[in-house]
């Protein structure tokens, strides 16, 4: 879904997107950016989350650097929009309210009394031609149904769907004026940033952003501001922010199922049900949202997906690692999947992208025997440099220096099997690394 909101640009004048996530899914989300190439030092990762009032402003801070004062369009990467023309004349509809130093967002226009979003009425109309746009009358928090059909028929409501455009220091500027305590934390985190070696990276500096407050642009600006504007978007819009929104938005079956993956059903409807690697059977059941991955299995009410987050709740309160380590990790050079995970032995299936590389290193605890699946892997050793194709395989001691690349065209695939007295990952001395992670 990330590439598909970078793509939904196509066609209109955009410099190259920023991107604000958690420094832990920064190799994931270099790679989604590489592969439509758009990848150009232009990541910015969070230490922490502190929800969009703060991620926004990095952004602006960083976009007045690479320029005198642009306008920025502010996009979530989960949501759907269909009709993608009806999206990109609502970009030019907002642009000049945005150059005249407007707070623009995009409000919806309800197909349904829907209580899941908040909302937006409007005020008075700001412009001659068709009514592009409206002051914002206020925000209104998610309603009941009836308040919600109340909405609707009014016309004069809009869903609230968290795009925005406005030029950076104008943003800049109402934030300080109303979370100036946001504002000094993220203009001191930039400050302090730098580029990760090199790479694609922007790190913001962790020890002051750790102490921003958390709040969303909504609240700390949007709420606040008298130069909030609305402009109305009918483009076929989804926030897939729920399992339950992905099944709205998925192409159904007969029996009203969305099913992605290895999966036997019977007697099942009106299900959303993925699996990404085990096999999935359904009988006599309806209205539940199955979802089975290399992690864990979750089996929820369609009704009832926000309850999600007391799973989440759980994991955290009980330290279970499954809210912390996933079972397939995302590298510079490709990724790893662990498949096999005891006391005194490991096994991960290993895919290293073309030209990519392991650091020179060693291990104090363990050794590893490598197994080429398919590919071709450049191995040294010690003192040894050699090739290793399909079905070949080495051997590494414990404390041996070691190093591999992938010299091929094609992705390289590959058994990686550990033993040892102690596997975690600190037991790796790192002598020479390509991408400067020591």
């Amino acid at each position: 879904m990330l590439q598909e909101t970078v793509l939904r640009l196509n066609g209109l004048e955009f410099d190259s997107p920023l991107v604000i996530c958690n420094e832990q899914h920064r190799f994931l989300v270099a790679e989604q950016l590489r592969k439509i190439n758009h990848l150009s030092q232009n990541i910015i990762l969070e230490p922490v989350g502190r929800n969009t009032a703060p991620a926004i402003a990095l952004a602006a801070f960083s976009a007045i650097v690479r320029g005198e004062d642009p306008i920025l369009l502010v996009l979530a990467a989960d949501h759907v929009i269909e009709n993608k023309t009806a999206f990109h004349e609502a970009i030019k509809q907002a642009l000049p309210l945005a150059e005249q130093g407007e707070l623009v967002t995009f409000g919806i226009v309800p197909q349904s009394p829907e209580t899941g979003y908040g909302y937006i009425q409007r005020g008075e109309c700001l412009s001659a031609d068709d009514k592009v746009g409206y002051r914002v009358d206020r925000f209104v928090e998610k309603p009941d149904l009836s308040t919600a059909q109340k909405y609707l028929n009014s016309g004069q409501y809009y869903w609230n769907s968290g795009m925005f455009m406005f030029k950076a220091s104008k943003y800049l500027n109402e934030l300080s004026s109303f979370r100036p305590d946001i504002y000094i934390a993220c203009e001191s985190s930039m400050q302090h940033s730098f580029l990760d070696n090199g790479q694609d990276f922007i790190r913001v500096n962790s020890d002051i952003f750790n102490l921003c407050p958390e709040e969303s642009v909504d609240y700390a600006v949007m709420e606040k501001t008298q130069s909030a504007v609305v402009v109305p978007l009918d483009a076929s819009w989804n926030d897939v922010g729920s399992w339950s929104a992905l099944w709205d938005v998925n192409i159904k079956n007969e029996h009203n199922n969305v099913l992605i993956g290895d999966i036997f059903t019977h007697d099942t409807h009106e299900c959303y049900i993925n699996t990404d690697e085990k096999f999935i059977a359904s009988v006599g059941v309806k209205d539940l949202v199955i979802v089975s991955t290399k992690d864990a299995v979750l089996v929820i009410d369609k009704n009832k997906v926000q309850d999600v987050k007391k799973v989440v709740e759980y994991l955290k309160n009980n330290d279970r690692h499954e809210h912390r380590v996933h079972r397939q990790s995302y590298k510079p050079w490709g990724y790893s999947d662990k498949v096999v995970s005891e006391k005194s032995y490991k096994v991960n299936r290993v895919v290293v992208k073309p030209g990519g590389q392991f650091s020179l290193q060693q291990h104090h605890h363990r050794s590893e025997h490598w197994v080429i699946l398919s590919g071709t892997a450049k191995v040294t050793l010690e003192e040894r440099t050699f090739l290793l194709t399909e079905n070949q395989s080495t051997f590494i001691p414990i404390g041996a220096t070691h190093m591999l690349e992938n010299p091929g065209k094609i992705p390289l695939e590959f058994l990686e099997i550990q033993s040892g007295s102690y596997l975690n990952e600190d037991d790796i001395v790192r002598l020479k690394d390509h991408y400067g992670t020591f």
